[in-house]
């Protein structure tokens, strides 16, 4: 559900891929690229196409260039699978955030800084405040954070990998879906394409 003629153009002229581009130009051995010779480096080289992926997940954009299929346009016999598309395709772009790698998520990046603020505010009262005689008091509290900061770090390391899972089986039964759809000549996935992301700037 992942247009790699769009992702060619986006890799090519948006800044934000920057990075995927340099690692494209030293596969191909050139700076200057063609889209067609990029989709072709895609094609060969998954690991590209992955940088792109995780790129607009810490972004908050998504990778289904797929959009909603309109239910007045498809005949009335392939209605009920066009509607759970759009349903599968909701649930996709809710949860599409969990396929980045936990620990490159949000998530562990918030855990730490307020651990950080934690550990901060300790010395502050300790040192400053000349609260020596109750550091024993402030340093427990301060591991009692760290647990409480393990145990939520380690529910939602859980959180990740089943709502990951969850994504690849209902991304699969999605393009199921969509190619049942296409062969009984209800749609065609040409037409559903979004070419443009309106988030870049």
């Amino acid at each position: 559900m992942t247009n790699l003629e769009r992702v060619a153009l986006e890799i090519k002229t948006v800044g934000l891929y920057d990075l995927v581009l340099q690692d494209v130009q030293k596969i191909a051995g050139k700076n200057r690229l063609s889209e067609k010779e990029i989709e072709h480096i895609l094609i060969d080289h998954p690991e590209i196409l992955e940088a792109y992926k995780q790129t607009n997940i810490e972004y908050n954009l998504s990778n289904i260039h797929l959009r909603d299929i309109d239910l007045q346009k498809v005949p009335e016999a392939c209605r009920d699978k066009a509607k759970k598309v759009n349903e599968n395709l909701a649930v996709l772009r809710d949860i599409e955030k969990y396929t980045l790698a936990f620990e490159q998520s949000s998530t562990l990046v918030i855990i730490f800084s307020v651990e950080f603020f934690v550990l901060f505010s300790v010395q502050y009262f300790i040192v400053l405040l000349s609260l020596k005689e109750w550091q024993w008091h402030i340093y427990t509290v301060f591991a009692l954070s760290i647990a409480v900061a393990w145990w939520y770090a380690k529910k939602e390391q859980k959180k990740y990998k089943e709502e990951s899972a969850r994504f690849e089986k209902l991304y699969e039964e999605t393009l199921k879906l969509l190619e049942e759809l296409e062969e009984a000549g209800c749609v065609k996935k040409d037409d559903l394409w979004i070419m443009e992301c309106e988030d870049h700037v």
